[in-house]
C-alpha cells in the first residue's frame, strides 16, 4: 500500500512570500532608503514586534479602525500578558525612546524598518504583514523639523526615479483647536444623519474627525462642506503651519493643502503630511506622517515634541516596476562550470579566491540529477546574469590554464581567453572594474550591477 501523501500547507493568507526574484529590488530600495536616512542624520533603532496591547490602544485611540479592527491581539498564554503584533512603529519607538530616556541628552533622529501587522482585506498594495521604513526626529518643535522629514522623502523619490508622486499638507491644530473644530463638526453632522453611514453615525460622538477620512462615496459631497479644520487655527499653530509652506517654498517642492486631511491615529497634532500616487489604483498612499507632540507624555514620559512618518516597502516597489528603470543586480559576478571531480576541486579553491578578493562567484553544485553537461552548466551560467564564466575541464587541468568566457557582448572585446590559474583574479578584477561603471565604497570589494 502506497504511502499517504501529507497534506500541503500554505501561507497564512495576507502575509507574503519574499522570493528571491524579488530580492534585488528590495535591496535596491533598502539600500537607497538608508543612504538618504544617513544623509540626514538619521540612526537605526529596533524594536520588538510584539509590544502590550494598551501601547497601541492608547497611543493611536481606541476609537480608531486599526484598534478597533485591524490588531492582532492576543493573550500570552505563559503569563497572562495582553500583546499586539505591531500595526504602525512610531509607539514602539516612543516606548523604547521613553524607556531609555534617548532624549536626555538632545534631540535624536532615528529610523526603522520592519514588518507590521494589521487583519485587513488582502489586496493589491495592503497585506496583513507588510513592511515599512519609518523616521522619527525626537525633541524639535519647530515647523523646520515638518519640513525637513518631507524634502527628505522628495529626495528618496528623486535618486529612486519615481514619478508621478504629490504631495498634501495640512495641520490639524492643537488640542484646543481640535476641540472647537470637534463641536462644530458635531453641530453639523447632528443636522444631516441621514446622511451619515453606520460607521459615521457610531463615530459621531466619539470620534468625528475621523468621518472627514470616510472612502465612503455616498457621503463626499457632505464631508467635503463640512466645517474646515483649518479655519480654527490659532496664530501659532499657522505661523507653524506657514513655516512648513516656506521650507517647502524655498526647496522648489511643489504640494497642495487638502483640509480633508487627518491621519488615521489620534497621536497627530499640527503637521500632517501624505505622498500619493494614482499608479496603484485605491492604495495610492505610499508615504505618510506628520507631527505628535503629546504622545511621550500619552505614554507616561516627559513633554517631547516629535515629528515622523512611515512608508509601505511593497507599494514603494510596486512603484518601481511601473516608473522606474532602476538597475537589478545581478546573482554573481563569475560562474564556475566543471567537468570532473579533480576539476569541481579546483573550481573551489578558485572560487575561494575570487570571493577573498570581493567578486561574487558561484560555483556549480550536483543536484539529484547529476553534475549536468557542460552545455546545460553554460545555460545555468548564463542564467545567473554572471558578466564570466570560468570553465575548467580536462584541458584546463593538464595546462593549469583556466578559461574565461564573457557572457555578455559589452565585457569584452575578445570573447573567450585562456588565463593562468594564478592569475585569474587579478585579471578578473581588471575586466569587472572597467565593465562596470558604479563606484564602489570599499577598494577591496568588487560589485558588478
Amino acid at each position: 500500500m502506497s504511502e499517504k501523501k501529507a497534506e500541503k500547507i500554505v501561507g497564512v493568507k495576507g502575509m507574503n512570500d519574499m522570493l528571491p526574484s524579488d530580492a534585488p529590488l528590495w535591496e535596491i530600495l533598502e539600500n537607497t532608503v538608508q543612504s538618504v536616512l544617513k544623509g540626514y542624520g538619521f540612526q537605526q533603532i529596533r524594536t520588538p514586534i510584539v509590544e502590550p496591547t494598551g501601547l497601541f490602544a492608547r497611543g493611536l485611540g481606541e476609537v480608531t479602525d486599526i484598534v478597533e479592527k485591524e490588531m492582532y491581539s492576543f493573550q500570552d498564554s505563559l503569563n497572562g500578558d495582553l500583546l499586539t503584533l505591531r500595526p504602525e512603529g512610531t509607539a514602539g519607538v516612543v516606548r523604547a525612546a521613553i524607556e531609555h530616556n534617548l532624549v536626555y541628552d538632545g534631540p535624536k533622529r532615528l529610523w526603522y524598518v520592519g514588518p507590521m501587522f494589521r487583519h485587513e482585506k488582502p489586496q493589491r498594495g495592503r497585506y496583513r504583514q507588510f513592511h515599512q521604513f519609518g523616521a522619527e526626529a525626537l525633541g524639535f518643535s519647530g515647523p523646520d523639523i515638518d519640513a525637513e522629514m518631507i524634502l527628505m522623502c522628495q529626495r528618496l523619490w528623486d535618486d529612486l526615479g519615481l514619478q508621478n508622486i504629490r504631495l498634501e499638507i495640512n495641520s490639524i491644530g492643537d488640542a484646543e483647536e481640535r476641540n472647537r473644530h470637534r463641536a462644530a463638526l458635531i453641530e453639523y453632522f447632528e443636522k444631516h444623519t441621514e446622511l451619515l453611514d453606520e460607521d459615521a453615525k457610531r463615530r459621531l460622538y466619539s470620534n468625528p474627525l475621523r468621518i472627514l477620512d470616510t472612502k465612503n462615496p455616498a457621503m463626499q459631497e457632505l464631508v467635503n462642506a463640512a466645517p474646515k479644520l483649518i479655519e480654527y487655527l490659532g496664530e501659532e499653530s499657522m505661523a507653524h503651519f506657514n513655516g512648513v509652506q516656506a521650507i517647502l517654498n524655498a526647496n522648489n517642492v511643489p504640494f497642495k493643502i487638502n483640509p480633508r486631511l487627518v491621519r488615521g491615529m489620534d497621536y497627530y497634532n499640527r503637521t500632517v503630511f501624505e505622498w500619493v500616487t494614482d499608479e496603484l489604483g485605491a492604495q495610492g498612499t505610499v508615504c505618510a506622517g506628520g507631527r505628535y507632540d503629546s504622545l511621550f507624555s500619552t505614554f507616561g514620559g516627559k513633554f517631547t515634541p516629535a515629528c515622523g512618518f512611515a512608508m509601505g516597502i511593497e507599494r514603494l516597489l510596486e512603484l518601481l516596476k511601473i516608473s522606474s528603470d532602476m538597475p537589478v543586480s545581478a546573482e554573481c559576478d563569475v560562474y564556475l562550470v566543471h567537468q570532473s571531480d579533480a576539476a569541481q576541486l579546483q573550481a573551489i579553491i578558485a572560487a575561494e579566491r575570487m570571493r577573498d578578493a570581493g567578486i561574487n562567484a558561484i560555483v556549480h553544485c550536483s543536484t539529484v540529477n547529476g553534475r549536468g553537461s557542460f552545455k546545460s552548466q553554460m545555460k545555468k551560467a548564463d542564467a545567473s546574469g554572471a558578466a564570466y564564466a570560468v570553465i575548467i575541464g580536462e584541458d584546463e587541468l593538464a595546462s593549469g590554464n583556466l578559461t574565461v568566457k564573457a557572457l555578455r557582448a559589452e565585457n569584452s572585446e575578445t570573447n573567450q581567453v585562456l588565463i593562468g590559474a594564478e592569475t585569474i583574479v587579478d585579471y578578473l578584477i581588471g575586466q569587472l572594474t572597467d565593465s562596470s561603471d558604479d563606484c564602489c565604497d570599499d577598494p577591496d570589494h568588487v560589485h558588478l550591477h
